[in-house]
């Protein structure tokens, strides 16, 4: 077992993405705590790790960081191969690493949008990362219809398949999930009613242990 720890904090939507992956690999590692509530992520000793001051970030045995969710999860699935979360072929692996993407982009990243442009708390950074940016109230209502649309898209892909990527859990589910309940939290928009086949696999991964993380 490689000497890794992951700073990260239990609200963290990101973060959590992380746990549910190491989770389904059943792999321990030391968790290190990032206070976002008190600002931890813009103190000097965490800016040092990640300039972005975002989390999570891996730290390897070597003093090695890496930020951003994919790119950890990519280097977690190659050192901890099996289960295989990204596919074991070249085909499954760019199916995952397709549907994992949209995930992020149409799911997650809109949800991440009506938060960060409506929260009084983030005023000033409406974007993650070191520049500041103003909140746009328009994008906060925007964000609202793209995630009904993100609900209706993939209601209609997981009426024809399993999971999100296929016939197997993935990553590209882990990202779905905690899109959900992210979307279900942060701006009170559940799986709706009519969104049958989403209701069916939410109701399957959710009772996954993984899904505690």
């Amino acid at each position: 077992m490689p000497a890794l720890k992951l700073y990260q904090w239990k609200s963290s939507p990101n973060s959590r993405r992380i746990r549910m992956f190491l989770a389904e690999k059943d792999v321990d590692i030391p968790f290190e705590p990032v206070n976002l509530g008190e600002g931890e992520q813009r103190s000097d000793w965490y800016v040092a790790i990640n300039p972005r001051r975002v989390v999570p970030t891996l730290v390897l045995e070597d003093g090695t960081a890496i930020g951003e969710v994919p790119a950890i999860m990519r280097y977690l699935e190659e050192t901890f191969p099996e289960p295989a979360l990204f596919g074991s072929t070249a085909k499954d692996r760019a199916l995952v690493t397709m549907w994992e993407r949209r995930m992020e982009l149409e799911g997650f990243a809109a949800v991440m949008e009506g938060v960060r442009n409506a929260v009084p708390g983030l005023k000033g950074r409406a974007l993650a990362g070191t520049h500041g940016y103003e909140q746009i109230p328009a994008l906060a209502e925007r964000s609202k219809q793209r995630v009904k649309d993100f609900h209706a898209d993939l209601n209609s892909r997981l009426s024809k398949v399993s999971f999100v990527a296929g016939d197997t859990f993935s990553a590209a589910d882990i990202t779905a999930l905690v899109t959900m309940d992210f979307a279900t939290s942060a701006l009170k928009l559940p799986v709706p009613d009519e969104a049958n086949a989403v209701r069916r696999w939410y109701e399957s991964v959710s009772m996954r242990p993984s899904a505690t993380a």
